[in-house]
């Protein structure tokens, strides 16, 4: 009765978190009944129980996925649930995933995937044979969910580099599944032979052939295992059988709706794409007829998009045996290439009706797919490639042919100019085969020396551009040209370019002015040739048209209704950054104009967080304007817009935002003048941001640390009139206990004994020392070894006796937590660590630190003394090396470096998403000290020269070599 009555009250929180009405509060009634023990199987009886709707099972299963996400295990593998909760979830996952059916089964498939990686195959070792003793000869349903299980945790292994761990986990596998693996694939393929005229049977039984390639491809991803290559002729029998099998009851009436037998012969592709680049010394022989087979798939398939994914898949897998010279010779032949050309490239790379629909009714997936680098299977992009690579292997023979193709096409557009569409298959002929190499993000890096890439541009793209009554498509093809070759242009033709592109923020077309902003932010993204950190257009460039530019951007992007069309188009909002970051200092005059836009966009979007990458570029272009436009405005200028709206997301939990906000108030406070007031709405925040909970969010934690930082180097006394001392502590402590969070630990307890009096730290000094070596004795890495030699070394560097720290006081710090122990952990960690600190700052803290350790503690001289030649021969070597950076003059970060727009996916979720225009401030204890080599030379010079110094007892204890150094490094003073 009791676990009835807790299943009901669950149910009616899942229920809640669906409407958005009371969604939050469900989420935080979840969260705070989720630590009791037994609710994750509680959990998984109401997902299993047909007693509850299915929209609340599935709310349940997506909420149990997210929960094990998140308290399965920290990062050192440690479990977050009690221990009978993760064996009793363990024994129970797999048969009720099994036994379930669609996106709940999927969640908990997922939700196994996660547990599997941290646990699988060492604190799971039932799970395999569990898996396989659930298969059965004819329950193709129960088989299903078992081989989806499977998969789920196979289908990790892909994108993993090789290991030995790895490896061993794929032998534990294979031990005892290959041979299940094989009688399954046959024993499905006689089903399916059973039941070809029976549509209710096949449709389950290609779910099990689909399972089964894709596991066959799991199995196989990171190397070939000795059971498929001794099997391969009755293993590659059945995938090529099915890679021709053909069906009229499983093709679908829709014409965009994939049917089961393209989605299998699509992953057989993706398979002989992984054999064909991979083993081809095991599969090359069986190789003609897969090739075979697929020519006559592609030369016999319909224009439909539901048999999209299989033409990309097909190609490229066509694409990878032309990499092989030798086999790419079946296709050297004038007349063969003109077959593959009308055959294959040109019904798959011309315009369909389809595309022409998606241009107007879909225009921003028409962008996201149509643009180079986009991982969308399309056949243009297909079709494309394959062309390139035949191309690398046939580049005369291939640009010939395509040339009279690209050249009847012109003809036909020139003669009537209602064929726009001859013309557009024409420009996408001429790029595929202009390209030497491929397009990555950067642009064409080569072309095809037998062409004439910008005379064709001047002849037949130009005048599209200019011309009133271009087809819009064609407009778009203009642009994408002067997009893929802009490494190609001048700086003077891309400069005349620039108005014309400009010009089209004005055009109707959502395509057109789409494309004219990629371009632009492209263009304004080149690098000067042969230096990678000057870029080719300067804020000179820019300044003149910055203005109109960014007025133009914002009312495209506020043409938006509601929050999810306002967030729409990412490339609109990355021109925008582009444009500031570019701009830099000269948009200063109109920089509350651009800041009230971005608050206004960021107010709305905040009410339905949708596209992580446009939240990104938003976020940054604000980080740009507080960059470039502060410094030159009266203090506190931007703090009354943001901080109104940064403290609404704060209060609503608007999570998607949260660390960028972070990040940002950070920022305020960094580049205000240190004399500047302390903002009247940032202190209320420094309570809350210490709470436990906030930090529980690994993406918050870097955001958090440099606001706390900002704040301390701000306004320190906040801490000590609100009795905040122990909860900063505290904070200090949950990071350096965790190995992936340690270094956020040191610095923000670097800005605390620097910015706090040490007089309110002396109480809580011999914990902090004992939780450093809890750390270095219990689960020591080489970067907290770093990290404990950089806070010694910056201890001892702060030059300024208002802060009571130097090498006395870094050396009395360790010894509070046991006498005697600084000189362990000097000869053993701080010493050895020393040229690991690589930025010029650190390299200048260790040189003072070291130098001011060896020469101005009396503490150390005089009980550590026998540890003095260790520290002079690793400040002499690292002095005399030449490695040493001598000046720095604080965090210097080159303009041209800034570059928001990676390879790296931005999205919602747990992960940290750096803003690269926010620079972390990095403090330099010794300002006083401008070349830190002097500093060391003249400290010497003292000692040696009988000046009285702390350290003339110790210079005898060094070798003869040690000393001819110290003498060398003397005579620099």
């Amino acid at each position: 009765m009791a676990l009835n009555q807790e299943l009901q009250q669950l149910s009616g929180l899942l229920e809640a978190s669906l409407s958005p009405a009371t969604a939050k509060q469900a989420e935080q009634s979840l969260r705070s009944v989720e630590t009791q023990q037994g609710f994750s199987i509680s959990l998984l009886k109401l997902v299993a129980s047909d007693q509850f709707p299915a929209s609340v099972r599935l709310a349940g299963s997506l909420y149990f996925k997210n929960f094990i996400r998140r308290k399965w295990t920290d990062e050192e593998g440690n479990y977050l649930i009690p221990i009978a909760d993760v064996e009793a979830v363990k024994t129970e996952i797999v048969g009720l995933m099994i036994s379930l059916q669609g996106p709940t089964q999927i969640q908990l498939g997922e939700a196994i995937s996660i547990m599997a990686d941290s646990d699988f195959p060492d604190r799971w070792t039932t799970l395999i044979d569990d898996l396989v003793s659930r298969l059965t000869p004819t329950d193709v349903y129960t088989n299903n969910g078992v081989l989806r299980v499977a998969h789920s945790i196979f289908k990790r292994w892909r994108p993993l580099f090789s290991s030995n761990e790895l490896l061993l986990e794929i032998k534990h596998v294979l031990e005892k599944f290959c041979v299940p693996f094989m009688s399954l694939f046959q024993q499905t393929d006689v089903l399916i032979t059973q039941n070809e005229g029976n549509k209710e049977a096949l449709i389950p039984l290609f779910q099990s052939l689909q399972l089964i390639l894709k596991i066959y491809f799991d199995l196989n991803c990171q190397d070939i295992p000795e059971f498929f290559e001794d099997n391969k002729d009755v293993l590659m029998a059945l995938v090529l059988k099915y890679l021709q099998y053909n069906n009229p009851l499983l093709v679908t009436d829709d014409e965009d709706e994939t049917g089961p037998l393209e989605e299998a012969k699509s992953i057989i592709c993706e398979l002989l794409q992984l054999y064909t680049q991979r083993y081809d010394d095991v599969f090359g022989e069986m190789l003609p007829p897969f090739v075979e087979t697929t020519w006559n798939l592609l030369t016999t398939i319909g224009l439909e998009p539901k048999y999209d994914v299989l033409v990309s898949k097909a190609l490229g897998f066509l694409t990878t045996v032309t990499k092989n010279q030798d086999r790419a010779q079946v296709f050297g032949s004038q007349q063969i290439l003109q077959q593959v050309v009308e055959k294959i490239v040109l019904p798959n790379m011309s315009l369909r009706q389809s595309d022409e629909e998606m241009f107007e009714d879909d225009p921003i997936e028409y962008t996201r797919r149509d643009l180079e680098g986009s991982d969308s299977d399309t056949r243009r992009r297909a079709a494309t490639d394959f062309l390139r690579e035949l191309k690398e292997r046939f580049e005369g023979l291939v640009t010939e042919v395509v040339m009279s193709y690209v050249q009847h096409y012109l003809q036909t557009y020139n003669s009537d100019k209602s064929e726009w569409r001859a013309k557009d298959t024409a420009v996408y002929l001429f790029s595929s085969v202009a390209v030497k190499g491929t397009v990555t993000a950067s642009g064409a890096s080569a072309t095809n020396m037998l062409l004439d890439v910008v005379g064709f541009f001047s002849q037949n793209i130009a005048p599209d551009l200019v011309a009133s009554d271009t087809h819009a498509i064609l407009k778009v093809d203009a642009i994408k040209f002067i997009h893929t070759f802009r490494n190609q242009l001048t700086k003077a033709q891309l400069t005349e370019a620039f108005p014309v592109l400009s010009s089209m923020f004005l055009a109707q077309d959502y395509v057109v002015y789409t494309y004219a902003a990629i371009t632009i932010e492209r263009i304004l993204s080149i690098k000067q040739s042969g230096q990678n950190n000057v870029l080719l257009f300067d804020k000179d460039d820019v300044a003149p048209v910055a203005e109109q530019l960014l007025t133009n951007l914002f009312r495209l992007i506020e043409k938006g209704q509601t929050p999810e069309k306002l967030a729409e188009n990412e490339f609109l909002m990355m021109c925008l950054m582009r444009v500031v970051l570019t701009a830099r200092e000269s948009i200063a005059p109109y920089s509350e104009m651009i800041m009230q836009h971005l608050v206004g966009i960021i107010t709305e979007t905040s009410k339905n967080p949708s596209n992580p990458k446009f939240t990104h570029y938003m976020f940054e272009t604000v980080g740009a304007v507080l960059r470039y436009a502060a410094p030159t405005k009266p203090p506190g200028t931007f703090d009354s817009v943001l901080l109104p709206v940064f403290m609404g997301i704060l209060g609503q939990d608007v999570t998607e935002f949260m660390q960028y906000v972070f990040q940002l108030l950070s920022q305020l406070l960094d580049v205000a003048p240190t004399n500047a007031p302390f903002p009247d709405g940032i202190a209320p925040l420094v309570r809350p941001i210490l709470s436990p909970s906030l930090w529980e969010t690994k993406g918050n934690v870097p955001a958090l640390t440099h606001l706390l930082i900002s704040i301390l180097a701000r306004n320190p006394e906040l801490f000590v009139q609100q009795s905040l001392i122990e909860p900063l502590l505290g904070v200090f402590q949950k990071l350096i206990a965790a190995k992936a969070n340690d270094h956020y630990g040191f610095e923000l307890l670097e800005s605390i004994l620097y910015n706090i009096p040490v007089s309110n730290l002396r109480t809580y000094l011999r914990q902090i020392a004992l939780l450093i070596l809890q750390r270095l004795h219990s689960s020591r890495t080489e970067k907290l070894v770093v990290r404990v030699s950089h806070l010694v070394y910056f201890l001892s560097a702060t030059t300024n006796p208002a802060k009571e720290l130097g090498p006395d006081f870094a050396v009395s710090l360790l010894d509070e937590a046991q006498p005697g122990i600084f000189s362990d952990i000097f000869d053993a960690f701080v010493v050895p660590a020393t040229p690991k600190l690589h930025s010029a700052v650190d390299k200048k803290i260790a040189v003072v630190g070291l130098t001011r350790i060896l020469f101005e503690s009396a503490k150390f001289n005089s009980q550590y003394g026998a540890k003095w030649a260790r520290g002079a021969e690793m400040l002499t070597t690292t002095l005399l090396s030449g490695s040493l950076v001598g000046v720095f003059d604080g965090p210097v970060i080159t303009e041209a470096t800034i570059d928001p727009v990676g390879d790296e996916e931005v999205s919602f979720g747990s992960s940290f998403a750096r803003l690269a225009t926010v620079a972390v401030k990095v403090v330099d204890p010794a300002p006083d000290v401008s070349d830190a080599k002097k500093y060391a030379a003249a400290a010497v010079q003292r000692a040696t020269s009988g000046g009285g110094s702390v350290a003339q007892p110790n210079l005898g204890s060094v070798t003869q070599e040690v000393g001819q150094s110290l003498t060398r490094l003397a005579g620099m003073a």
